[in-house]
């Protein structure tokens, strides 16, 4: 079986910039980070032995996706025929996908977290970002609060602020979905936020834990899977705007930090 085929298979699209969860325009590094997010939510190490098989398939096919995507040559091919060599050295490589992709992320903690959040909300790239999601998303607000970083619902009066601002201004369309949002669905995105702040707080009482991030983490991870998912989804985010590609074969390279 093809990869278009395995891609269909396993994640229901053949389409590998969908796998991906990125636009067909996207640049080098949007794929990286794209591969480094949905990776993330099935690396082997990161499930339980019942679900590690399954995980591990889907990593392959993930590090195929990439390897076409990253490799020049491949990616023009897929764009002009939408088809994929699959007897080029790309793919037909016996590569340890794991290494691999070790290789090109590092890990990063709960206090790189906190101190990324501290310098990034309300700074020029936040502000980027925020309007890159709400392009990519056409002025999906439910999409929009799910991919921008370091978001809380709470947060949601001051990046709709941000986001009218730049369509005022002319700087970005002005979608339908965002201007003409009914008060339904923000008021179930809002009862949804809710929701699951009260069920934190709840665990984190029941558990006797103080507030903070680690402890955060602690609630989360003593939920079901679907909430360990969640605090993956946030770690892929956090992971996929911090971490720098390492040379290839080469020690991986410290990290630096992001210009403002």
């Amino acid at each position: 079986m093809g990869l278009l085929e395995l891609c269909e298979e396993v994640f229901g699209t053949s389409d590998l910039y969908r796998v991906l969860g990125v636009r067909r325009e996207a640049s080098d590094d949007e794929v990286r980070r794209g591969y480094h997010k949905v990776s993330l939510r099935v690396h082997p190490d990161r499930v339980g032995e019942d679900d590690k098989e399954d995980a591990t398939r889907h990593f392959q096919i993930l590090g195929k996706v990439y390897s076409v995507l990253s490799d020049k040559e491949q990616r023009a091919l897929y764009d002009e025929q939408g088809t994929v060599d699959e007897d080029s050295d790309v793919l037909s490589q016996d590569r340890d996908w794991e290494t691999y992709w070790r290789l090109l992320f590092k890990k990063i903690s709960l206090e790189d977290i906190q101190a990324f959040e501290k310098t990034y909300k309300g700074s020029e790239e936040e502000l980027a970002d925020i309007k890159q999601a709400y392009l990519d998303f056409k002025g999906d607000m439910d999409q929009i609060m799910e991919s921008v970083l370091c978001v809380q619902y709470t947060d949601e009066p001051r990046i709709r602020n941000i986001i009218q601002q730049a369509i005022d201004a002319g700087e970005i369309p002005s979608y339908n979905a965002f201007v003409k949002e009914s008060k339904q669905k923000m008021n179930a995105r809002k009862r949804r936020a809710q929701e699951e702040a009260k069920e934190a707080e709840i665990s984190r009482k029941e558990l006797g834990l103080d507030e903070g991030v680690d402890n955060l983490k602690s609630i989360i991870q003593s939920r079901q899977k679907d909430r360990q998912k969640e605090m993956d989804n946030f770690l892929a985010q956090m992971e996929a705007k911090y971490c720098k590609p390492s040379k290839r074969g080469g020690k991986k390279t410290p990290l630096k930090k992001e210009k403002k």
